[in-house]
């Protein structure tokens, strides 16, 4: 006769077996149906709380991805959940061709959180890069005297700013602009970081430049942290030339690096800042740009819109998203616990670690390749140890858990780390 423990483990393992194989189906499914413009991990994700997620097996993982630092608060963060069910039961969109009370009220959270005279509401990071690439335009034509056709605006080298045609002109990685031309012109690539380079592009086109483009951090780069001071150095030189300085703070920005805004670890405000991801507290597309009225007020109605930009859903789900950053501390704890990960990750000896570098809770390992085994497979093992990541540019893995994470859930995580690099040097 069966035991009841041997019909539970019977169980177990059916359950088990099926649910493999509706993992399978499902990314069978995706592969057929679905474009072949990501290359995801192989887990299929049903479930997230907080820093965890759950696969449709139903083993748990750590999630230090983050949605690329979209679920700052957490995943299902309940304020934010109820806030979101409790607007869709109300009023989800009514277009700008009305006024809606949500959005009212989000403009004016927005001036008063982070101290700019306008908020220009948007959906997603690219439309946010666009907008501000349109506000820089603009002023440069109507308050610079740039004549129109002529405006130029500086980018760096290695970034990443979204995907539309116009975003991607800026990049000099071929994944991203390689085939998709004719581009568009009126940019100037220098190198980031160097200070000395912007300078001498502002000598030489000045008068004709608008704005200079930036994230305080270069996330798809593989978290490439800029020297103390590098802002406020090109924040000078383009106050000097009367240029504006863009910062793109969607991944860098709410709480994320141990600031509320990056770009306050060098004491600067930015004249324009992009802010996307976490604004939608994982939940929804929000993004925006945050201006003076100097330069926001040189569009006009009916010169740039969205439908769903500032959308009564997005603009209550926004609000609860920045006030749960500032209930829940988040700023710091955010620096607090990415110096704890980086300290203990620097004690790791492994001939697969290169560096350790980053800024609060966005975090990156650059790797090498041993014996065959790259960033992906370092990712796939750490999969299958209950912690999700994944690589950037072949060798550097990127580690941003969400902000709400405690010193004691990131020592667990850390422990599978230190074990995933230990058994890849076997």
């Amino acid at each position: 006769m069966e035991t009841k423990t041997a019909k539970k483990t019977q169980k177990k393992k059916k359950v088990s077996a099926n649910t493999k194989t509706a993992s399978k189906r499902l990314m069978k499914l995706e592969e057929k149906y679905g474009a072949h413009n990501y290359h995801p991990l192989p887990v299929v994700l049903t479930k997230g709380k907080g820093i965890y997620v759950w696969d449709v097996e139903g083993k748990k993982y750590f999630d230090f991805l983050s949605s690329y630092s979209a679920v700052n608060q957490g995943h299902c963060h309940p304020r934010i959940v109820k806030v979101l069910k409790e607007q869709a039961d109300k009023l989800c969109l009514t277009s700008r061709a009305f006024y809606n009370d949500a959005l009212c009220e989000y403009e004016k959270f927005m001036h008063e959180f982070f101290g700019y005279d306008k908020v220009l509401p948007m959906n997603t990071g690219a439309e946010g890069v666009e907008t501000a690439l349109k506000l820089a335009r603009r002023w440069g034509v109507v308050k610079k005297g740039i004549p129109n056709d002529k405006a130029k605006i500086i980018c760096c080298e290695g970034n990443f700013h979204g995907r539309t045609v116009t975003v991607i002109t800026m990049s000099n990685d071929p994944s991203s602009y390689d085939k998709y031309g004719p581009l568009t012109p009126g940019f100037i690539r220098i190198p980031y970081n160097d200070p000395k380079a912007l300078e001498e592009a502002l000598n030489k086109y000045g008068k004709e430049v608008c704005a200079f483009i930036a994230e305080p951090i270069q996330g798809e780069a593989g978290v490439f942290v800029p020297d103390d001071g590098y802002l406020k150095k090109c924040f000078d030189l383009c106050h000097k030339h009367n240029v504006l300085l863009i910062a793109d703070e969607v991944q860098t920005g709410i709480a994320r690096t141990g600031k509320m805004l990056c770009s306050q670890h060098d004491g600067i405000r930015p004249n324009i800042v992009i802010l996307g991801k976490a604004l939608g507290g994982g939940v929804l597309p929000v993004s925006a740009c945050l201006a003076d009225d100097d330069i926001m007020m040189n569009i006009k109605p009916g010169e740039h819109g969205s439908t769903f930009g500032g959308f009564p859903l997005a603009a209550r789900v926004a609000v609860e998203a920045l006030k749960v950053v500032k209930r829940e501390k988040l700023v710091d704890n955010a620096e607090k616990m990415g110096q704890i990960f980086r300290k203990e990750i620097k004690k790791i000896n492994s001939p697969h670690i290169v560096e350790v570098r980053g800024r609060g809770l966005l975090n990156a390992i650059v790797t090498k390749p041993i014996n065959g085994k790259n960033a992906w497979d370092i990712c796939l093992k750490l999969m299958d140890n209950g912690l999700l990541a994944k690589p950037t540019h072949d060798d550097i893995i990127r580690f941003a858990p969400p902000l709400n994470i405690k010193e004691k859930e990131l020592m667990t995580a850390i422990d599978i780390i230190k074990k995933t690099f230990e058994e890849m040097a076997q």
